[in-house]
């Protein structure tokens, strides 16, 4: 069994891998990766199943040391990767002896980097899975975010080549600029008429309050009836809610299971890992789709990432 020792854990960096299904009836939410495409892609150069545990660092990036020999990966939005000092690159396998110092960098452009070990890291599951969920304190590393001096366990498995890479085809580029296709949610009509144009039309600023389960957007305040509040109802990942303030808040991957603003958006499946890449000050515009539209748009990007990945279905 390999292991990385935690040098520095960065401002929040967690254990993440498959999400939590079929529990949210019982008030269990997703959890999981934010970005679940780009640990998807880690996990694919080092052998692992796409969704295994793997390491999340938001904004900071986090440092290792390994503590027998692995083989390893970086991908997301870090600045730059250096393995014992010297510049080793993203969205390739990198071969780690006893010893060896991993040094990841802070997000560039997005907000979140993945790291990927051969074989996985050992954590239990917990509600039907692996993934931190640090509200409840459950999955993961105890439930927490790293800490220095933290020994993470990882399990032996098969690697991809040393020296393997992601073609650059399926490299994503983050940006502080993004479009996000979205379908009407189920009390768009609550809104008036101008905020039904503005929502599609204007773009919208990520705010400070911004973390896993969601993000606070500053721009054009909205006018719903029912003063912004509803019986408490279904949401999920990529949902859009207009409280009564006229401020939309995008849900992400830790979102509770039911809430009572009305829903005026739906960001579509196959555009919900960027939600993960946002950050404080990310501009943001809402790309209006019809649901057969919708259904087109996931069919076509699955077809894409099948020439890279064996099962995309499990990280778009």
């Amino acid at each position: 069994m390999t292991s990385l020792r935690v040098l520095r854990p960065g401002v929040q960096s967690t254990v993440q891998g498959k999400p939590r299904h079929g529990l949210r009836h019982q008030g269990v939410p997703y959890s999981g990766a934010a970005d679940a495409l780009s640990l998807a892609l880690a996990n694919r150069l080092v052998g692992n199943p796409l969704a295994a545990p793997g390491i999340e660092m938001s904004l900071s990036g986090a440092a290792f040391l390994a503590r027998s020999a692995s083989a390893l990966a970086v991908t997301g939005a870090a600045s730059e990767v250096r393995l014992n000092g010297q510049l080793a690159g993203m969205h390739r396998v990198l071969e780690l002896r006893s010893g060896d110092t991993l040094d990841i960098g802070p997000a560039m452009n997005g907000a979140r980097s993945y790291l990927a070990i051969a074989g996985g890291i050992d954590v239990p599951d917990v509600l039907g899975g692996p993934s931190t969920y640090l509200p409840a304190g459950i999955g993961g590393l105890d439930g927490r975010a790293l800490r220095e001096g933290d020994e993470l366990r990882c399990l032996h498995g098969t690697t991809g080549a040393p020296g393997e890479t992601t073609p650059p085809e399926f490299r994503p580029r983050f940006s502080d600029v993004v479009t996000l296709r979205a379908v009407n949610g189920l009390e768009f009509g609550l809104l008036d008429e101008a905020s039904r144009t503005e929502l599609y039309g204007e773009a919208y600023t990520v705010s400070a309050r911004n973390d896993r389960m969601g993000l606070a957007l500053d721009g054009p305040g909205l006018h719903v009836r029912s003063e912004g509040r509803l019986d408490s109802t279904p949401v999920f990942p990529g949902t859009v809610q207009c409280p009564e303030s006229g401020q939309l808040f995008l849900l992400g991957a830790d979102c509770q299971t039911s809430g009572g603003y009305p829903r005026v958006a739906e960001v579509i499946r196959c555009d919900r890992f960027l939600i993960g890449q946002l950050r404080s000050g990310s501009r943001v515009r809402f790309l209006p789709r019809d649901p057969d539209t919708a259904r087109a748009d996931y069919l076509s990007v699955l077809a894409f990432w099948r020439g890279w990945l064996s099962d995309p279905e499990t990280a778009i």
